[in-house]
């Protein structure tokens, strides 16, 4: 007799794999996410927009008469989370089948929901990387002890970041191994949960140490720097300092020159900091001080390989603009970046990098895009935090046999790249 496609075999599948896909979650866990139910459809194109909060300056008068000043304006920014492809695992009909009949469906989806999940993480820890605004260390030194994390939640709290969520370090296994031998009295913070008791709670190095979630994981992204021979150039004309240049993407497009004979593409990753211009706390708008006294100068990361320079000249977009403008409200340095100023990247040329990353919970999105009903039999199951996957039955007519399928499709977003940050040594 041929297989009966009883109505509850898509729910049973499901059910499990829901569990599956949420116990193997870490840096996904982590962030803003949400289901994006009528955000998103055909006629939308591939990105969703999410707004930004608006931000004013307040006026000091003695008389309280402000009719002679300038009326704040109200400007709203977007933050656009871009459609992801879909993330696909499938398996032919017969084999799950007679894994519910088995009552072995752990066995047959356990691995197909931690492949989605890990290809999931990698992906988008690389997407946190590129557009990580704040910087923490020296670039290229290793963390070494607990200092250097809680040097990275000194930069968030200077910076101005809320602490009206959870701020969170991720390092790789071996500097976990590090800081275990610098303080072994330092362990997981007692998460709790039925669904989170594996790979997230044994990913929990300390649930606060400096008022951050530190974590480790495997999925951190890495890069490798060209050849560049020269790492110190200039600023070629000023680039657009406006809040309202920069509020939609919260990126900066600044051309350069004078990186000697170089004519490689910086790769996504690297970061640039600029001679003269010093950051800004984004709460207070004034200037950032570090523990010796000094201006922390503003830096940014590259968040696209760049074009290919020529003999030294390109383009670089970076993610956490530079902005300035008189008595602004969105100021992030304390001065306008000029033509010839002085850029240096921080990265060493012919280089392997994998960065720590450190961001508050609003930093970035992940939005579950609604996929289409197909001809077949489908379920939708969605996680306590809003991710959303389809499990569908049906037949491949041409192919003459029968399947199994599970999708998922993201939208990635930077809700604010100052609220995150690569962390070094």
């Amino acid at each position: 007799m041929a297989n009966d496609f009883t109505s509850n075999f898509t729910r049973q599948l499901a059910r499990i794999f829901l569990e599956k896909f949420e116990s193997a979650r870490v840096l996904s866990k982590n962030v803003n996410t949400q289901l994006l139910a009528g955000r998103f459809n055909p006629a939308s194109g591939e990105n969703v927009d999410f707004k930004r909060p608006t931000d004013y300056t307040s006026r000091r008068t003695s008389a309280g008469d402000v009719s002679a000043l300038t009326v704040d304006d109200i400007i709203t920014g977007k933050a656009t989370g871009t459609v992801q492809d879909y993330f696909t695992v499938f398996v032919d009909y017969d084999e799950a089948d007679e894994a519910i009949k088995m009552d072995q469906l752990d066995q047959l989806l356990a691995p197909m929901a931690t492949r989605i999940v890990t290809d999931l993480e990698l992906d988008f820890a690389e997407f946190m990387m590129k557009n990580s605004g704040l910087l923490a260390g020296t670039v290229g030194t290793a963390v070494t002890t607990w200092d250097d994390v809680a040097a990275a939640s000194a930069v968030m709290m200077a910076s101005g970041i809320p602490v009206d969520d959870r701020w969170y370090y991720a390092v790789n296994p071996f500097t976990q191994t590090t800081l275990a031998s610098n303080q072994r009295s330092l362990g997981s913070g007692g998460v709790s949960g039925e669904l989170i008791d594996s790979a997230h709670k044994k990913a929990m190095i300390s649930d606060n140490f400096a008022g951050m979630s530190v974590l480790s994981a495997t999925t951190l992204a890495s890069f490798t720097t060209p050849a560049t021979g020269d790492l110190i150039g200039a600023v070629n004309g000023a680039p657009t300092a406006t809040y309202v240049g920069a509020k939609d993407s919260m990126t900066q497009s600044i051309t350069v020159d004078g990186f000697g004979a170089f004519a490689g593409v910086v790769k996504a990753g690297t970061i640039v900091e600029i001679t003269g211009r010093n950051r800004l706390n984004l709460s207070t708008r004034q200037p950032i001080i570090n523990g010796s006294g000094a201006n922390v100068l503003f830096s940014g990361v590259v968040t696209v390989d760049s074009a290919a320079f020529v003999a030294g000249a390109g383009t670089l977009v970076i993610s956490g603009p530079g902005i300035f403008e008189a008595a602004g409200a969105f100021n992030t340095i304390d001065s306008a970046i000029a033509d010839n100023d002085v850029i240096t990247m921080l990265n060493a040329d012919s280089t392997l990098f994998q960065p720590n990353l450190f961001w508050h919970k609003q930093a970035f999105g992940i939005g579950s895009v609604p996929i289409k009903k197909l001809h077949s039999t489908d379920t939708l199951a969605t996680t306590e935090d809003g991710l959303q996957f389809r499990v569908s039955k049906g037949v491949g007519f041409l192919e003459n046999n029968q399947k199994v399928r599970v999708d998922f499709r993201p939208a990635y977003s930077v809700l604010n790249p100052f609220f995150a940050g690569q962390g070094w040594g």
